[in-house]
């Protein structure tokens, strides 16, 4: 069972939760990137890296028996800020058309680089399977 976590009197947050609280067995899903299964990047705009690391942490979580809406939390590593932002419409549709309309805690991070050199996008996610 999830429960989402929202202060009193704090604004709705707008694509993710303050906070989750969940009971069951927890699946850590380590950083994926926007290459597919044979570790092969298909495109290099971040809208297409992110549908396609969505999609690969889908495929983790499917090996462990959950499902998006188990997902309670994730965390995004950008190479770019200003080029989330300017996709941030394409962004969200890949985060709906693979995810759905669930949104678990996040929080997303510029960083300098990721190891791959062609990856724009890192996503660490922790899901739990209700008792």
């Amino acid at each position: 069972m999830f429960e989402f976590l929202q202060p009193p009197g704090w604004a709705a947050p707008k694509g993710y939760a303050n906070g989750v609280a969940a009971r069951g067995t927890t699946i850590y899903v380590g950083g994926q990137i926007g290459w597919n299964a044979q570790q092969q990047f298909e495109c290099d705009d971040l809208p297409g890296q992110v549908r396609q690391t969505l999609e690969n942490i889908v495929a983790v979580l499917k090996v462990g028996g959950a499902e998006p809406h188990h997902l309670t939390q994730l965390t995004w590593y950008l190479t770019d800020k200003n080029e989330y932002l300017a996709n941030l419409k394409e962004i969200g549709r890949a985060y709906r058309d693979v995810i759905g309309k669930h949104f678990p805690a996040m929080a997303a991070v510029q960083v300098v680089a990721l190891v791959e050199e062609r990856a724009k996008v890192e996503i660490q996610a922790v899901a739990v399977i209700p008792e």
